[in-house]
């Protein structure tokens, strides 16, 4: 499939429903556990999502769009959700990161990219060069990434549990 902004935005609006419908209303021990030393449970996660509508995304595409001959971008904090509040309920934060979705493709479209834009740069810290296309694109998959890893990390919970069915549970071995 080819880049379309419409595709991506699609993805975009679709994620905040998608974790609602996985986390809301789960026990602690589904949200709040991980899969060992080092890695993240979906409480963390949901964090991450929210520092990244926060201060990543909008920012990098009003960069790449901006007049300003200054393109860089900030690095961005992969770790700052372990800043924040960790004591907010799971659905407080299924909200706050609905509704900064929401601000943020009422940003993305009020922009009026065109197809001319998707061909701008920005300059990122590790990477260089970047395309709107390339970073639109990441959006998206940086969204389906994290619901994969959420699957993961709540499947990861069963791994004993399942007993002679694991050789057949493929997310269990990843």
């Amino acid at each position: 499939m080819n880049f379309e902004l419409d595709k991506s935005i699609e993805i975009l609006r679709n994620t905040p429903l998608v974790l609602k419908t996985m986390l809301d209303g789960l026990s602690e021990e589904w949200i709040k556990n991980n899969e060992g030393e080092n890695t993240w449970s979906p409480y963390d996660i949901l964090g991450h999502l929210i520092v990244g509508e926060q201060t990543d995304w909008i920012v990098r595409v009003k960069i790449i769009l901006s007049d300003s001959e200054n393109k860089f971008f900030e690095p961005f904090d992969r770790f700052a959700q372990f800043n924040q509040d960790q004591t907010k309920p799971i659905s407080d934060l299924i909200i706050e990161f609905k509704s900064l979705r929401e601000k943020s493709l009422k940003e993305l479209t009020s922009l009026h990219i065109t197809q001319k834009d998707f061909d701008r740069i920005g300059i990122h810290p590790e990477f260089g060069k970047v395309t709107l296309k390339q970073l639109i694109s990441t959006w998206a998959v940086h969204d389906l990434g994290h619901i994969a890893q959420i699957s993961r990390v709540m499947a990861k919970q069963y791994t004993e549990e399942v007993g002679p069915w694991y050789n057949y549970l493929g997310i269990l071995k990843k």
